[in-house]
């Protein structure tokens, strides 16, 4: 459902099309909930066929721009203040790491120095948003500044742990 919900956020801040809405996933949400455009695009049609979206403009190319209804707003407020986040605890990564005894140790290492590799990169690619994110005044740039800092945080750490543990590989 989450989905759903990031959806009905984005369009609390104002109306967008399903492109402009894929977009602001890319530039702001990408690290918290990524979306495929077909993810989306479904989303959009059930969230239009469940009225808490409305379809308010169409343009060229079958371009339609969606905007929030009252009922969309008052789901998201819903699942915002009342509904307990899923603090699922899965990682393919780590249920790995507990299995690197089953290959060598360079190989343990070396898949540990990729998992430093991928936080670095995500890091990266947090700071190349930065900016744009910091330059509005608006709340998904208020609000997402804070998502930002945590995305960083956590690629940190886990940068900062993937390089301890290729450490302890013996």
């Amino acid at each position: 459902m989450s989905l759903r919900h990031a959806v009905l956020g984005l369009l609390s801040e104002g109306p967008a099309s399903g492109y402009d809405l894929l977009k602001l996933f890319d530039v702001s949400l990408a690290n918290v909930w990524p979306a495929t455009q077909s993810q989306l695009y479904t989303e959009l049609g059930k969230l239009a066929e469940a009225g808490l979206v409305d379809v308010t403009a169409q343009g060229p190319r079958g371009r339609k721009e969606y905007t929030i209804t009252e009922a969309g707003l008052a789901e998201l407020r819903h699942w915002i203040t009342d509904v307990e986040p899923t603090r699922v605890v899965r990682s393919d990564m780590l249920l790995r790491v507990f299995f690197l005894a089953q290959v060598s140790p360079e190989q343990a290492r070396s898949y540990l120095r990729r998992q430093a590799e991928l936080a670095a990169k995500q890091l990266e690619h947090l700071a190349s948003i930065r900016a744009f994110v910091e330059s509005g005044e608006d709340n998904l740039s208020a609000y997402g500044r804070l998502a930002l800092e945590y995305g960083r945080r956590l690629a940190e750490s886990q940068g900062e742990w993937a390089e301890w543990a290729e450490g302890r590989i013996g």
